[in-house]
């Protein structure tokens, strides 16, 4: 449809359409649709040395941080690699590092800034870099599904537990309904430690993580299991069917995982025999369930460190990190595949390319601050207290 045709009919873009369009901004989602000054042309063949050149003149005053779902061109500047809350404490535990730059994505650079001091300053070079998962949760829309469990009678009852993959709203949201964070490595004791606190948990935003979890580790059925969809009444459940539920799965998932299917397991168990799915426990329960190994990011890098030499492996998980694992072992004869058929990178992850490290760390280089990350002081204290229950977990 034309544009003229829209203004006949008088249809009106709605926010999100104007945002993604880039023609609006929401200072308080995931995505941001600015990035000032001039990038340097991606077919720029100096890129590579300019980086360097920005970083050498910046020296200590720079800690480069990048996500193991980066691209390789960004990933050899990184002072150090890992999933997002092991490079939130690398950043904390640099405290002499003026500029924290966070080859990531949005909710990763909110984490750091929580955890590092007020005289750093988090830069996220790439203000589009978001998350599709951690904008499916929105402070209105868990303030307005606490009221459904408010009305329902079971508030006091439940603890909220959020992934790490969630904005700085939905972690403070967290810290002050006395819940706690986690990981996809520690997702099992959070739900331990949360069932020592109340008889029901709200698990936010990604519901395969919590059903997996609960299921898989804590031995839950199903049937113990609802989703809570924000865009229906009252989430789309009854109140018995909230009083029923231990856990309340909140309608969110990643674009990435979500993407593998049990077909993809059978096929690729057809096309390699013997081989080995390991997959990520974002993934759709029934993956999880047909799959050998499951694991965090830290988790799938160590199994195929050890793993032996010849073995056959399909992995379920972002794909820069695939192709970079089956390069890395292809000396040892390990065979890494990518558990799909079709190509899926996190489109959000790979916003931030080597032209964007490049305009901000010339940027810094020369004195200026650009696309900083700043979390509220009152967001600050109740996230840093989720998070702080995390570490505190036995």
């Amino acid at each position: 449809m034309t544009t003229a045709q829209t203004q006949e009919l008088d249809v009106q873009p709605t926010p999100l359409a104007l945002l993604l369009l880039g023609r609006e901004a929401d200072p308080r989602s995931e995505r941001g649709v600015e990035c000032p000054g001039d990038l340097p042309s991606a077919s720029d063949p100096d890129l590579v040395a300019r980086a360097r050149a920005a970083k050498e003149k910046l020296g200590d005053k720079v800690f480069v941080l990048g996500h193991h779902y980066q691209r390789d061109e960004v990933i050899q500047f990184a002072d150090v690699t890992g999933d997002s809350f092991k490079l939130a404490r690398d950043a904390a535990a640099r405290p002499g590092a003026e500029y924290i730059v966070f080859c990531g994505v949005h909710f990763m650079a909110e984490s750091a800034d929580i955890l590092t001091s007020d005289d750093q300053k988090v830069v996220l070079p790439d203000l589009a870099a978001g998350c599709s998962m951690a904008d499916m949760a929105t402070a209105e829309q868990v303030a307005e599904c606490w009221d459904v469990l408010t009305e329902a009678g079971i508030a006091e009852q439940v603890v909220p537990v959020s992934y790490m993959n969630s904005s700085a709203d939905i972690k403070a949201f967290t810290g002050k309904h006395g819940g706690t964070i986690c990981t996809s490595s520690n997702a099992e004791r959070a739900l331990n430690w949360a069932f020592e606190q109340g008889e029901k948990v709200l698990f936010l935003p990604d519901q395969h993580l919590g059903r997996n979890t609960a299921v898989r580790d804590l031995g839950m059925s199903l049937e113990d299991c609802v989703v809570y969809n924000p865009h229906r009444p009252n989430g789309g459940l009854t109140a018995e069917e909230l009083r029923a539920a231990k856990m309340i799965l909140w309608r969110g998932h990643c674009s990435v995982h979500g993407r593998f299917s049990l077909d993809s397991v059978n096929d690729v168990r057809e096309r390699i025999p013997g081989v080995n799915v390991l997959v990520h426990p974002e993934c759709k329960h029934e993956v999880v369930a047909a799959a050998d190994y499951v694991g965090s990011t830290e988790y799938i890098i160590k199994a195929l460190e050890a793993a032996p030499a010849g073995s056959k492996w399909a992995i379920g998980t972002e794909l820069n990190l695939v192709r970079r694992l089956a390069n890395r072992f292809a000396a040892e004869d390990k065979e890494i595949v990518f558990l799909d058929k079709t190509v899926c990178f996190c489109s959000t992850m790979n916003r931030i390319d080597l032209p964007h490290l490049v305009w901000t760390l010339e940027s810094l280089a020369e004195g200026t601050l650009v696309n900083r990350i700043e979390v509220d002081k009152e967001t600050e204290a109740f996230a840093k207290l989720a998070l702080e229950r995390m570490l505190a977990l036995p």
